[in-house]
């Protein structure tokens, strides 16, 4: 009989997709449910984005592009890296793909050796595509904690520790998916001068939640002194211009550049012609819709913060950034009977009718960090309140 790799059998997934297709089935049944678990925007594309689609489909503009990409959206994506950065970038440094997430993968394989032992540290918890892609590539993963004291933020001097000679790269992302932490602009320069003194260690810069930034400023690891040329840029148009199913991202590096590009073509061949012409409009077109929609992240995150830190045995730092929460529920697991987040997001689904991830979706918990469940606050207002108001019934109801 035929079998299957051990690479396919141990690759990883994310969970959110699992989580949903639970909510979908339960729907089909008829079950009334409030979903936080999926991380997109709940606004419709800008109007003006889908018009150039459109337009670029009745232009006829049907068939493959270079692998790189159209070169008038490498100009955009350049100058909107630049802009946002306050760094130099060509067009000839970018390079587009269908989503940002596949370019995680070819980073990996493009400055890690299989079996060579080569090492990543990547962020726990973080975007579980991190730790499946390190995994399937055949290096080795080195987790490094964010813990719920330093807000989430990265701890440089937990990073010095991790490095060894085998490090050949650092994942960060800040925005943070699950826990909408931000790596301060001090920290960034801290771990910017760990750095230097490891010059094997490229840099992947997680960057595509870099517009949804809601206290301080956004601050690349890119824009510190010496850091361009090993960092990885990461972006794009999923989450800013509510376009997650368009399937358009793109990253930033001079030296590597022409290997995405090979990877690309062994892949994908290229993105989407007429997402990547949507794409132009979006970078290039106005701003007011991707403003606006930030405006209403803001005030969202106000909002769940400020219910979830009155349903009893919850607590909720406030996050900086993306449209997560991450509410740290150890008391209330105690309160409810459940053993952890994972028993406690099970019930809620089964018996609150809401629907959340728990921690472990995004790696091994941190030993004496308790335990946390994320809420993705893409949804209205009026779904923020209902599912906070049946978290709040579920804990009282069964021990609160």
């Amino acid at each position: 009989m035929s079998n299957v790799s051990q690479r396919a059998q141990g690759l990883g997934t994310e969970n959110a997709f699992i989580v949903l297709a639970e909510v979908n089935k339960l729907l089909r049944e008829g079950r009334d449910i409030v979903s936080f678990c999926i991380g997109q925007p709940d606004f419709p594309t800008p109007v003006n984005v889908q018009d150039a689609a459109v337009t670029a489909i009745r232009d006829g503009r049907h068939g493959y592009t270079p692998s790189a990409g159209i070169a008038e959206l490498r100009q955009a994506a350049a100058r909107e890296i630049a802009r946002t950065r306050g760094i130099a970038v060509e067009p000839d440094d970018v390079v587009v793909a269908a989503g940002a997430k596949p370019f995680i993968g070819y980073t990996i394989l493009s400055v890690t050796d299989y079996g060579a032992g080569d090492e990543v540290i990547y962020p726990v918890p973080g975007f579980p595509i991190y730790e499946s892609q390190i995994k399937a590539s055949g290096a080795v993963g080195v987790p490094i904690f964010l813990r719920e004291s330093r807000n989430f933020s990265l701890d440089p001097q937990e990073l010095a520790r991790l490095i060894t000679p085998k490090t050949r790269l650092l994942i960060l992302n800040s925005p943070q998916n699950p826990t909408g932490g931000i790596i301060p602009k001090q920290d960034m320069a801290a771990i910017a001068d760990i750095l230097r003194a490891h010059p094997q260690v490229w840099v992947y810069a997680d960057e595509i939640y870099g517009r949804l930034i809601y206290d301080g400023e956004f601050s690349s690891i890119a824009s510190e002194p010496g850091m361009l040329e090993r960092t990885i840029i990461a972006d794009g148009l999923s989450k800013t211009y509510a376009m997650t199913g368009w399937r358009l991202g793109y990253v930033a590096n001079r030296k590597l550049a022409p290997y995405f590009t090979t990877w690309i073509t062994n892949t994908e061949s290229c993105a989407s012609q007429i997402t990547q012409w949507a794409g132009v409009e979006a970078l290039n077109g106005p701003q007011d819709d991707a403003e606006r929609m930030r405006e209403v992240f803001h005030r969202r995150r106000d909002l769940v913060v400020g219910l979830l830190n009155a349903v009893p045995g919850v607590s909720c730092k406030v996050p900086g950034g993306a449209f997560y929460a991450w509410p740290n529920v150890t008391e209330a697991c105690r309160l409810t009977g459940c053993k952890d987040s994972e028993e406690f997001r099970k019930r809620l689904l089964n018996e609150a009718g809401v629907a959340v991830l728990a921690d472990i979706h995004f790696g091994p918990r941190a030993a004496g960090e308790g335990q946390h469940i994320r809420l993705s606050y893409a949804a209205s207002d009026e779904a923020i309140r209902e599912g906070v108001r049946r978290i709040d019934d579920f804990v009282r109801k069964n021990g609160g």
